[in-house]
């Protein structure tokens, strides 16, 4: 499988002095759910190597409905780029908003830590395509980006 939810209600363990739900508590649960989806994909431990560009667009409430949904995106040799979207809503009512997106790449590692390869992802859906397309080009800009500096 290229995708996975995890889905669950915002505790009020997670919450910050503000009374909202700690950054780095959705950090972890993108990671989490990058893991579960990597994993599956590789069928092999996987760990984080980047996560980019997250930025916070709401704040998430005790008691709130959390989606964390995390996609493959793209394949290289050893890396899988996973895209990540939380959401987040009133259960109640089942109105859910983004309230942050990112890109996170892990690669799948033996017992001493070496990577290994992955199977390729090939994007069948037309937004999947697209967005395979987006990372692809992310990346070789910043391929040549690092290459133009040495």
């Amino acid at each position: 499988m290229s995708s996975i939810t995890l889905r669950f209600l915002a505790e009020p363990g997670t919450v910050n002095f503000g009374g909202k739900v700690h950054g780095g508590t959705v950090m972890k649960w993108i990671d989490e759910a990058g893991y579960a989806c990597a994993t599956r994909w590789a069928k092999r431990y996987c760990v984080t190597v980047s996560v980019g560009s997250i930025r916070f667009q709401r704040p998430i409430l005790i008691g709130d409905l959390v989606e964390v949904e995390a996609r493959l995106a793209y394949t290289g040799r050893t890396s899988m780029n996973i895209s990540v979207e939380v959401r987040s809503g009133d259960i109640k009512t089942g109105q859910m908003n983004v309230v942050t997106e990112c890109l996170v790449v892990f690669v799948a590692v033996d017992g001493e830590g070496k990577t290994l390869p992955v199977e390729t992802w090939m994007p069948e859906t037309p937004g999947d395509i697209a967005m395979a397309q987006r990372v692809k080009a992310h990346l070789d800009a910043a391929r040549a980006s690092l290459h133009s500096k040495g």
